[in-house]
Order: C-alpha cells, then sequence, then structure tokens
C-alpha cells in the first residue's frame, strides 16, 4: 500500500503461508479492499510460518515459539495485528492465550526466542477489523454494488470463534460477525446446517477420504439451503471446497458448481474492487457465469 495516503485505521499485518502461497487471492483482494476502504496494513518483516495445524501436534514448545517469535517481530509494527487465515489467527490468539495462563511455558518461549512475548499485541481477524473496527455502518456506505441477488452461505469452520475462550470474535455456538459483513455489502446469507462443520482441515493429503465425506455434507448442506456460493475465511477450507470439489462431485454423482470466495473477494466486488484485484480467475469452481447473472461481474 502507499505510504504517501492518509488511512483512517492501520494494522500490522501478517499474511502467513498460504497467502504467499496455494490463496494468494485471499492475500490480493485483502490488500485491495482495505486499500479501497482507506485501512492501511503494514506486513510484518521477516515472518514465518505460525506452525498451523501440524507443529502443536508434534511438539508443544515449538509451536509456542513459532507464534511468539512472529508476535515478537510483529511488535516492531505500529497497530493490532490484522491475520486473514483462520488457522493462524487460532495459532497466535492460542499462544498469547496460554502464555498468559502459565508462566512457566512463558519462560520456557522466551528462552526460546531470546526475547520477551508481546502478549497485549491486539491479534484481530480481518472479520472483526471490518465488522467492529471499521464498523458495518461505514463498510455499507462503501458499497458501490451491492450484492443483490447473491445468497451466500457463510462458513465460520472450526477456527473462527473456537473454543470460546481464544479467538473472542463472536459467540462460539450461533456467530453472526460473517452475516452481518455480508448484510451490510447488500449479499444474502442464508440458514444452514454446517456453518460450523470441519471441512477434514489438513487430512486433504493424509486421509482424503475423511475430506471427501467431510466437505460434501457441507456442500449438500449449503446446495440444500438454497446457496449460489459459499464464503470462507481459512485458506485450508477454500481447497477442501473448491480444489476438491470436482472429485466429490465425481464420488458422490452429486453437480455442485458452487463457487467458494474469500470473504475479502465478496466484499472487494461490492466495495468497487477490481475483479482483476480479487483473484477471482484463481477459483477452481469459476463464479463468473454466476457473478454475471447476478449483475456482478
Amino acid at each position: 500500500m502507499s505510504p504517501n495516503r492518509k488511512f483512517a485505521l492501520s494494522y500490522s499485518y501478517y499474511p502467513g503461508c498460504s497467502l504467499h502461497a496455494s490463496a494468494k487471492e485471499y492475500d490480493v483482494s485483502t490488500k485491495g479492499v482495505f486499500n479501497a476502504l482507506r485501512i492501511g496494513l503494514k506486513e510484518v518483516p521477516d515472518w514465518f510460518c505460525c506452525g498451523a495445524t501440524p507443529a502443536h501436534n508434534v511438539d508443544e514448545l515449538l509451536s509456542l515459539a513459532l507464534c511468539a517469535k512472529n508476535l515478537s517481530l510483529a511488535g516492531k509494527v505500529e497497530g493490532d495485528l490484522a491475520v486473514a487465515c483462520a488457522a493462524c489467527f487460532s495459532r497466535l490468539k492460542t499462544t498469547q492465550h496460554r502464555l498468559k495462563e502459565n508462566d512457566i511455558k512463558r519462560k520456557q518461549v522466551e528462552t526460546a526466542i531470546d526475547g520477551p512475548v508481546p502478549l497485549g499485541k491486539k491479534v484481530k481477524h480481518l472479520l472483526e477489523i471490518l465488522a467492529k473496527d471499521f464498523g458495518l455502518d461505514k463498510l455499507e456506505g462503501a458499497v458501490q454494488k451491492p450484492l443483490t441477488g447473491l445468497k451466500i452461505a457463510c462458513y465460520y469452520g472450526c477456527l473462527l470463534t473456537r473454543p470460546p475462550e481464544v479467538p473472542e470474535l463472536d459467540d462460539c455456538e450461533a456467530p453472526t460477525i460473517m452475516e452481518n459483513v455480508i448484510k451490510a455489502v447488500g449479499g444474502e446469507p442464508v440458514a444452514w446446517s454446517h456453518r460450523l462443520e470441519c471441512c477434514g482441515a489438513n487430512f486433504t493429503l493424509s486421509r482424503p477420504g475423511v475430506i471427501l465425506k467431510l466437505s460434501n455434507e457441507i456442500l449438500a448442506s449449503a446446495k440444500d439451503a438454497g446457496a449460489d456460493c459459499i464464503m470462507v475465511a481459512c485458506p485450508l477450507c477454500h481447497g477442501n471446497l473448491d480444489i476438491r470439489q470436482e472429485e466429490i462431485e465425481q464420488a458422490t454423482g452429486r453437480r455442485y458448481g458452487m463457487p467458494v470466495f474469500y470473504i475479502t473477494q465478496l466484499v472487494g466486488l461490492a466495495c468497487g474492487v477490481s475483479p482483476l484485484r480479487l483473484g477471482l480467475e484463481s477459483m477452481i469452481v469459476s463464479p463468473a457465469a454466476l457473478l454475471r447473472e447476478k449483475n456482478l461481474l
């Protein structure tokens, strides 16, 4: 983002590994939306992997130290820490939560990273920034092309709101923050049964059968609820529901053709960000026909 532009809000930004690789469209659309809304993002210097799902299953100290060091690096940049990936958000928040509770672990981690952990650095998911910091009223006022007639299944998955004492984003069993953001930009969230169910996460390589079963149930629930598309906040969820969708269709015999958007892609469309800056071409299930039908493309 331009260093000369004045921003109403400014944040440090931790993209995480996926947003610089398989989920580049999430990174690109995040920057496009925030720039359009005059929200500044400054990427954390020298950040590295947070450990994601595997690290804490292998070595707890390693997992905590990875996130603690990233928090330490983020402490060098002004502003609360903005995070897009639900897995990164969960791990960073979990690290802060555990180290606040346990002085012994905190001291072990500080020894491992050779420095203090900034436990007071606020870690915020993009949803919280859009819905609470920026505000739903201002978001509604920034809309140039409302998502009128677009029926959206808002998919939270496992990590955004649970366990309740860690993310502190919304009600862990009945969240509404995604739906509120979508309503603000003119979309129509649908009521459906699987918005908090697991997609299988990183079993995608080790146990693909689990992925096919769980992701099929999510797609079926969204389709049966009348959704045109699904909206996610997690690259793992996006991969399982988008990349695997054709394989799921072949295995089940059911045709879905369900585009899977990141939050920032849909908000970006509504706020007038060019489709070229939203990474829509990277989606395996093309959204082009649906968006043209709704006069959004």
